[in-house]
C-alpha cells in the first residue's frame, strides 16, 4: 500500500505545538524578510548596478542550495525539468525581480513593494487561460485592484520615473504569468525547483548584466555588500524556503497572506531609515490593490 494512502496517526501536544511554532516561524520570515527585501535593494543599489546584483544573489544561492540537495542525494531534473524550470526561473526572477531592482534605482523601495503586491490581479487573469476565469467576486477584485495600480501611476513618485514606472508594471505580470504557467508544467521535485529556477534566472541576470555592461564595483560600500548578503541568504534562501514549506503545510490563503503585509513594511522602512517621500494618494492606492488582493486571494480560499 502506498504510504500516502495510510492513515497517520493523531499529532499528540508536543507535535502541534511545534507544528504552530512553525508556522509562526515561517510567517515571520515571509513577513518581515519579504517586506524588507526592497529596503535591501534600494541599499544594495548604492554600490552594485541592478542586473548584475540579482545574478549575484541568485546565482551564489542557487549553487548553495543545489550543492546541498545534491549531497543530500536528491536526484537531478531531468532535461524537460531544467527547460522548464529555466523558462520559469527567466519570468519570475530575470523579470519579475531583476525589473523592480531595475525600477528601484529611481522609484522609491515602497512604491516598488506597492506596484508589485498588484502580482495576484494578473495571476487572476493568467488563470483564464486553464480554464480558471474570474468569477463575479474575482471580477470585483480585479476591477478594484487595477484602479489601485491606475491611481499609484498618476502619484509623483512614478511620474518623476516613466521607465520605472513601467518596469514596475511589466514584472508583477511577468511573475505572475510565470507562476501560473509553471503550474501546468512538469518541474523539478520540491526545493530543487526552486534551486533549478535560481541558477537558471541568475544565468540570464548575469548575461543581461554583461550585455549592459555592468561593470564589478571597485569599492563597494559596507552596506551595500552586506544588503546583498541579507538578499543572497535570508532573502533568497530562508524566506523562499519557509514560503515552500507554509505552501505544504497551511491553507494556501495563510501562505499567500504575505501579499497583504510585504507592502506595508516596505513603506514604513523606506520613510523610517531611507527617509523616502510617501504622498496620500500612494497610500490610498496601496490600500486599493490590498483590498482588490484580498477579495480574490479569499473568493480562492
Amino acid at each position: 500500500m502506498n504510504d500516502a494512502t495510510t492513515a497517520e496517526p493523531p499529532l499528540g501536544p508536543l507535535s502541534r505545538d511545534r507544528t504552530a511554532l512553525l508556522v509562526m516561524l515561517c510567517l515571520a520570515a515571509v513577513y518581515l524578510i519579504w517586506g524588507s527585501t526592497y529596503l535591501a535593494i534600494r541599499v544594495a543599489l548604492e554600490s552594485y548596478a541592478p542586473f548584475q546584483m540579482a545574478a549575484i544573489r541568485f546565482l551564489i544561492a542557487g549553487a548553495l542550495l543545489f550543492g546541498w540537495l545534491h549531497w543530500r542525494g536528491h536526484a537531478w531534473p531531468s532535461a524537460r525539468q531544467w527547460r522548464n524550470a529555466a523558462i520559469t526561473g527567466v519570468l519570475l526572477l530575470t523579470l519579475g525581480n531583476g525589473l523592480v531592482c531595475y525600477a528601484e534605482q529611481t522609484v522609491s523601495s515602497g512604491l516598488a513593494a506597492v506596484a508589485v503586491a498588484s502580482m495576484p490581479l494578473f495571476a487572476a487573469l493568467f488563470a483564464g487561460m486553464y480554464g480558471r476565469w474570474p468569477d463575479r467576486r474575482d471580477a470585483l477584485g480585479l476591477a478594484i485592484g487595477f484602479a489601485g495600480v491606475v491611481g499609484l501611476n498618476f502619484g509623483g513618485g512614478l511620474l518623476a520615473s516613466p521607465l520605472g514606472a513601467l518596469a514596475l508594471i511589466a514584472a508583477p505580470i511577468a511573475w505572475a504569468f510565470g507562476s501560473v504557467w509553471s503550474r501546468q508544467q512538469d518541474m523539478p521535485v520540491g526545493m530543487m525547483n526552486t534551486a533549478a529556477q535560481m541558477l537558471c534566472g541568475g544565468l540570464a541576470l548575469a548575461i543581461i548584466a554583461g550585455l549592459a555592461g555592468e561593470p564589478l564595483p571597485r569599492t563597494p560600500t559596507l552596506p551595500a555588500t552586506l544588503a546583498l548578503i541579507y538578499l543572497t541568504v535570508a532573502g533568497s534562501l530562508v524566506a523562499l524556503s519557509a514560503y515552500v514549506w507554509l505552501l505544504g503545510n497551511v491553507r494556501p490563503a495563510l501562505a499567500t497572506s504575505y501579499a497583504y503585509v510585504n507592502p506595508p513594511i516596505a513603506v514604513l522602512l523606506g520613510v523610517a531609515l531611507l527617509g523616502e517621500p510617501i504622498g496620500g494618494l500612494e497610500v490610498l492606492a496601496m490600500i486599493v490593490i490590498l483590498i482588490g488582493v484580498g477579495l480574490i486571494l479569499r473568493a480562492r480560499k
